[in-house]
């Protein structure tokens, strides 16, 4: 008897620790948060560096919508309610809009990005001195590194998950608020 119960737990702490590390894609509160190695794992709003929160930047808007922030390159999905659903971290291109509300105006499901990579779930909101910003994934799952600034990019990349997740939120129409 006390092997069967010593072979329980033991199975039990070894699911345990798989599930802790395996993603989950929405948290108590609706929350998903997206971590630096790219899974997303449940959360109350604060981020998985100790002491910093990714609270949704003060007047964002109401209602639903996409809010993007210039200063920590992040970005929330907010629903009807006012509730994050999810945010996590983008890398922008060379050029930034300006703050303000927009509204997506195009999508494609698939394009090649302005640096040349293969993209996904292109979902563009403006448009900078004829240079389209939007959000994209790389279909390798790539993210851009450190640009030298000689060629304007408007593509805000994603990894592939949020990429998707932003894809099925913002269709055409949905607002799209840009903060410092």
């Amino acid at each position: 008897m006390t092997g069967l119960t010593a072979a329980a737990l033991a199975a039990v702490g070894v699911l345990a620790v798989q599930a802790s590390s395996s993603a989950t894609e929405v948290a108590a509160g609706g929350v998903a948060v997206s971590t630096d190695n790219g899974s997303t794992a449940p959360t109350d709003g604060a981020s998985h560096s100790p002491g910093k929160k990714h609270e949704l930047p003060a007047a964002s808007g109401s209602g639903r919508r996409v809010v993007y922030s210039l200063r920590q390159d992040r970005v929330w999905l907010v629903s009807d309610a006012g509730k994050v659903r999810r945010t996590y971290v983008v890398v922008p291109g060379t050029v930034d809009p300006g703050p303000g509300t927009y509204d997506v105006t195009t999508r494609s499901a698939s394009g090649t990005g302005g640096d040349g990579v293969p993209i996904e779930h292109v979902v563009r909101f403006a448009s900078v001195d004829d240079v389209i910003v939007g959000f994209s994934a790389a279909r390798d799952g790539s993210l851009p590194g450190t640009s030298d600034g000689s060629q304007q990019t408007g593509g805000i990349r994603e990894k592939r998950k949020d990429g998707a997740a932003l894809w099925n939120f913002a269709t055409i129409d949905t607002k799209v608020v840009v903060v410092r």
